[in-house]
Parts: structure tokens; C-alpha cells; sequence
């Protein structure tokens, strides 16, 4: 149960408010904001997602640069409120194709309408795309989509205001083109999140891909759709270590450690071909989520030395090398890495002939930052930062600094192997066409390397 539902911006303005019981004051949004704002206890960067103010719970997420938030005086399931705010995200950008500050605005009274038929006094009733259809008929305003950057279905469960560029869906699903006409297409994305902790003498210490399959369909008349996946999937290890390949499946078969579908996914014949049946439902939903910890070839290797260079001084070598082929390329690279709390300054030097790369030393939290605009697979990128401490080191350097940790985004490519082989829709006629698109993503969870 909540009292308040209310979306700001990155400013602080109030976009979207709606009071659902009247139990907590109307300045509840600019008591937030400026307690995510000024937020440093323990030196955080950010709030968390979930804390008390003066008797009021607030529960909120970041998407795409834009906080959505629930507050309640009573006790309930965090895990239930944020799970509620990204499905309102996700049922929002489905009504309005782009979500963002500019189509929330031209389309408040559309989105007050979901909100009322989402929401019935601070109780749930539906986040499903396809039951609202039946309740709400206003069409959506369109924004130009070509001056936003691209919106891939993976941001809406992330925090911050990263982006995955190269899987936007930026179509309303009620929303028909000019003209009148609807065009019929479906788009199926694998999006892979990969964990993997180095040892600092470079060896893997723990690896984890957590994937789904997501689809949004604008295809008229719900038709039946047939999904193929690897002929070599295996479900569960049977005991079987992550070294022992010797399977029924074959040597380097696809082996999950776990899965779920979505409910309208019938599995009559997965067992047998690994194929999925299922009458796609509108608006954007995940068809199977997975998770496999089978040791896979990480994307990139990280080498870091860190070693004294004369008195209050140190020098820090960060390598960066793509172990994918050289026709992928990976994009927004992000490195950091902690350093020594009596830092006082850094100074850089990158590579000859770098481009789209910045460095940056933040002297408040004292952690280095390395951002990259792209790598190529295959290439090697090299840091170096000489650093000036305000005090003699009489500790282990390695002890007080580091792990490196990197984030990144590498459209078409996954680590698991697990491919969509084929895509197929019942015919109504023999004419009927419709474009099929199916995108590949690999995202960084967590990419530590310890020094």
C-alpha cells in the first residue's frame, strides 16, 4: 500500500504527482530531493533505494536520468514497492514509446490515466500492457525519438542514467504510424549482465552471466510465435562441476544453471528442440530469464600495477585488453579504480594517438576514473597516473588501493552462446511478412580486478 507516486527530474522538478490516501504532507517530493541531493552519509555517492525521513518510508529508482517514487507511512515489502516502480517505468515507456522528461510532460493526462487505472487507492491492480488496453484509449503525443538517445529494455531495471545504444524501441504500442497504418514487426533482445572477479595475478576467481530474453511486439492480431534456441541447451548441471564438460550435451554445450519463463510461454516441445511457444502479449516483457555460471572467455582482461616511485610518490599502470574479434566493438567503457586516502593528486598520460578517452581524478571519494568512447576487439589500451600522496606510505600500497573495476556495453555479442536460431510467426496469409529483429547485448554487473 502507498500514499504518493511522484516522477522528477535530474533538476528536482516535479513532473508527475498523485496523492492516493492523504496520509503524508504534500512537500514530501522536495524533502526527497534534497535528501538524495545532499546525501554523504559514510561517504555514499547516492542515497539507497529505500529510507526513512520523519515517520515517511521513500522508495524510489532511477531511469534513464529520471527518479520515480513511492512513499508510505506503513510497513511494507521494499522489494514489492521498487518492483511496482519499474513495472510503472516499463508500462509508461510502452504507452509513450520514448520515456523521457519531454514525453512525460506532453503527455501528463495520458499518464495520469494509467497511473489511476494502475493504482486504486495506494492499492495495486494491474501493470500489465495489454489488460490497461482495455481501460485506456487515449493515443500518446509522439516525441522525435531521433534527438534522444536510444533506450535499450535493460535500462529500465538499471540505476543511474546509463544507456544501451543500439537496441532502442522507441514505438508506443497503441500508437499507429502516419497514415493510419501499423507496421508489423517484433524484436527479440538477449541481454547478458556478466560478473567476474580477477585475482591479481590475473586469474578468474568467480563468473556469473545473468541473461533474459526480451521482446516487444508490434504485431497486430497477436499471432503465434515460435522461438528456437540452441539445439545443445542444457538446464541444470546434474551434479557436474563447471570444468566438466564431458555431458550428454557434447563439449561446449549451453549449460544453464537455472531458468523461468514468462507465463503466456507454453514448453510442450522445449524438452524435445528447445523451442518456445507463446501468443506474445503487448508492450514489453521478458520471455525467459536465465543464469549460468559455466566458466566462459571474459570480454576483457585487466593488468594493474601499482608500485612507489621516490618519496610521496607512486605510479599507477592500468591495461585494458578486448578478448573479442576484432569486428565487435564495445562502447561507454568506464574504469575506476580507489586509491590511497592520503592521494592528494594525480596527473595522466594515455597512450599516443588516444582518442574519445578522458581521465579524471576525484580528489573527494580519491578514486581515479578512465572513461573510453570505444574499444575495438583485440586492442590493448594503456594508463598511466603518477600519483602525489601527502604522506609517507608505511603500508602495503596494494592493501590501500584499488580493485579496479570496469564498466561497459558491447552490442551483438554474448558470452554464453545462447542464440535465437530461428523466429517464427503463424501466417494469416501468404503475404504476411513482418520484420523480424534479433539483437545481442553484453553488460557489466560486476568486472572487478584486484591488485
Amino acid at each position: 500500500m502507498i500514499s504518493q507516486f511522484f516522477v522528477l527530474s535530474q533538476r528536482g522538478d516535479n513532473i508527475v504527482f498523485r496523492d492516493y490516501r492523504g496520509e503524508v504532507a504534500k512537500g514530501s517530493a522536495e524533502i526527497f530531493f534534497r535528501k538524495v541531493k545532499f546525501w554523504k552519509e559514510d561517504g555514499q555517492e547516492e542515497a539507497p533505494p529505500v529510507f526513512n525521513v520523519d515517520g515517511v518510508n521513500y522508495f524510489h529508482v532511477k531511469v534513464v536520468g529520471l527518479l520515480f517514487v513511492a512513499t508510505t507511512r506503513v510497513n511494507v515489502s521494499p522489494s514489492l514497492v521498487l518492483e511496482l516502480l519499474q513495472r510503472i517505468a516499463r508500462v509508461i515507456k510502452d504507452y509513450l514509446g520514448v520515456l523521457s522528461e519531454d514525453s512525460l510532460r506532453k503527455n501528463f493526462v495520458l499518464v495520469y490515466e494509467l497511473l489511476d487505472e494502475v493504482i486504486d487507492f495506494g492499492y495495486v491492480q494491474t501493470t500489465s500492457t495489454e489488460v490497461l488496453k482495455s481501460y485506456v484509449f487515449n493515443e500518446p503525443i509522439v516525441v522525435d525519438a531521433a534527438r534522444l538517445q536510444p533506450l535499450g529494455p535493460a535500462a529500465i531495471f538499471m540505476q543511474g542514467t546509463k544507456r544501451m545504444p543500439g537496441t532502442a524501441v522507441t514505438k508506443s504500442v497503441v500508437a499507429n504510424e502516419p497514415g493510419g497504418r501499423k507496421r508489423e514487426e517484433i524484436f527479440v533482445d538477449i541481454i547478458e549482465k556478466i560478473s567476474v572477479t580477477f585475482s591479481s595475478s590475473g586469474y578468474i576467481l568467480t563468473s556469473e552471466i545473468d541473461g533474459t530474453i526480451q521482446m516487444k511486439s508490434y504485431l497486430s492480431g497477436n499471432p503465434e510465435i515460435r522461438l528456437a534456441l540452441n539445439e545443445d541447451l542444457s538446464i541444470g548441471r546434474g551434479g557436474g562441476t563447471i570444468y566438466d564438460y564431458r555431458s550428454s550435451s557434447g563439449s561446449g554445450a549451453v549449460i544453464l544453471d537455472d531458468c523461468n519463463f514468462h507465463e503466456s510461454v507454453r514448453l510442450d516441445s522445449f524438452d524435445m528442440d528447445r523451442t518456445l511457444s507463446l501468443v506474445p502479449p503487448d508492450g514489453e516483457f521478458p520471455v525467459m530469464n536465465y543464469r549460468m555460471t559455466q566458466e566462459f572467455k571474459p570480454p576483457f582482461r585487466i593488468n594493474c600495477l601499482i608500485e612507489e616511485s621516490g618519496q610521496l610518490k607512486a605510479e599507477v599502470i592500468i591495461k585494458v585488453r578486448a578478448e573479442f574479434p576484432s569486428n565487435i566493438t564495445a562502447n561507454t567503457i568506464a574504469v575506476q579504480m580507489p586509491l590511497p586516502k592520503y592521494t592528494t593528486r594525480a596527473s595522466f598520460e594515455l597512450e599516443p594517438g588516444a582518442v574519445g578517452q578522458r581521465t579524471d581524478f576525484k580528489e573527494a571519494n580519491k578514486k581515479l576514473e578512465w572513461g573510453l568512447k570505444k574499444i575495438v576487439g583485440g586492442s590493448e589500451h594503456t594508463l598511466r597516473a603518477k600519483l602525489t600522496f601527502s604522506q609517507e606510505s608505511h603500508a602495503n600500497l596494494t592493501k590501500e588501493a584499488g580493485p579496479v573495476s570496469m564498466t561497459f556495453t558491447i552490442p551483438m555479442y554474448n558470452v554464453s552462446r545462447l542464440q535465437v536460431k530461428y523466429l517464427q510467426i503463424a501466417k494469416k496469409s501468404s503475404s504476411y511478412n513482418p520484420y523480424r529483429w534479433v539483437r545481442y547485448v553484453t553488460q557489466a554487473n560486476s568486472y572487478v580486478a584486484r591488485i
